[in-house]
């Protein structure tokens, strides 16, 4: 039994249900990610676990006490857990000390552990030289970290995170990801951190929940996750990837078309209608004559392409239409308009039967 349960947990708006029946355990002191689109109920399922929302049916535990249950849910305040939101909703009349204080003072705290606390937390998440400007002075990624630091001071057993960094440009948001996962490894605190970036989940999470439409579609490690999808929407949110479909045959493989014909490394077949075939982008090989043997093999023709620097990213048509898109290194160069073959290796084709 995990230190955090969700069983069965189903909450609706109206007729509709935005989480449904979902099941989950947390470890203590596992960060968990929930991952995916606008909509499907990962922060939903985040409001259900602080206590904001109460649930329809389910219930949810913490260290072996229930706290969420239809018609007998305990109050946020007495959970024991901290929530970082999108908006650091740092109170700026007061320091950066005090604001990361403030939990501790209402908590009654003496002085003396309320400042070596105080100390503490702001060492860790650096912030010790800026413990007296006040949060109208700090950049975007100082007050996120304020923001942190004022959740970790009271020792919470868990702790919520809502897409704590979407409002930070590319640079900072990529310097915080790994500055989330170094406080995760100091203070491990069981913590659930809703995001829709794939780069941030891969980044901070010792497991990946992915959900779509109010449901579970894969929970596991970001490895798992990358290299092992169940499902088609878990592959393609997971990482660029190309779907081709197509009848599977034991003996020869998936026929998808355009003659090409896939024999697949991993996954599961369909056993009735088509198999899907996940292939990532950057496991699709490009040359300009035929590759040896008739399989995973197709030819096309080079719609765009384009320089990113490290590598260049194409996209092919295929003779019926379909397109496929491919990741090349930047000394790969294959003007448009100029005919290629693409290669999908074996052990890189994996079957998805659902």
């Amino acid at each position: 039994m995990g230190f955090l349960e969700l069983k069965g947990l189903t909450k609706r708006y109206g007729s509709a249900a935005v989480v449904k029946d979902v099941s989950l355990s947390v470890e203590k002191g596992q960060l968990v990610c929930l991952l995916g689109p606008s909509g499907c109920g990962k922060t939903t399922t985040l409001r259900l676990i602080a206590g904001f929302v109460e649930p329809d049916e389910g219930e949810i535990s913490v260290g072996g006490r229930r706290v969420s249950s239809p018609g007998a849910s305990e109050a946020p305040e007495r959970r024991n857990m901290s929530m970082i939101f999108q908006s650091y909703a740092l109170w700026p009349h007061m320091t950066v000390y005090d604001n990361v204080a403030y939990g501790l003072k209402l908590r009654g705290l003496a002085k003396a552990d309320l400042q070596q606390r105080a100390d503490t937390i702001l060492a860790a998440t650096k912030l010790s030289q800026l413990a007296q400007r006040y949060p109208g002075e700090l950049s975007g990624g100082q007050q996120q970290r304020v923001s942190l630091a004022r959740a970790l001071v009271v020792e919470p057993e868990t702790l919520l995170l809502d897409e704590p960094l979407s409002n930070l440009d590319a640079n900072l948001r990529e310097e915080m990801r790994f500055e989330i996962r170094r406080l995760h490894d100091k203070f491990r605190y069981t913590t659930v951190y809703v995001t829709h970036d794939q780069s941030e989940a891969m980044t901070a999470a010792d497991m990946i929940v992915v959900m779509n439409q109010g449901v579970i579609e894969q929970a596991g490690t970001p490895e798992d996750i990358y290299q092992r999808p169940r499902t088609e929407f878990v592959a393609r949110f997971i990482g660029g990837t190309n779907i081709f479909r197509g009848a599977w045959d034991r003996r020869d493989g998936v026929a998808a078309g355009n003659g090409l014909v896939l024999r697949c490394g991993s996954g599961d077949f369909a056993q009735q209608g088509d198999t899907a075939v996940s292939v990532r982008q950057h496991d699709v090989r490009l040359a300009t004559s035929r590759p040896d043997g008739a399989t995973n093999s197709v030819q096309g023709t080079v719609a765009r392409q384009i320089y990113l620097g490290s590598h260049r990213d194409y996209l092919v048509n295929l003779p019926d239409g379909e397109s496929v898109r491919a990741l090349a290194p930047a000394h790969v160069s294959i003007p448009p308009g100029e005919s290629v073959w693409l290669h999908l290796p074996p052990e890189h084709c994996r079957a998805l039967a659902h």
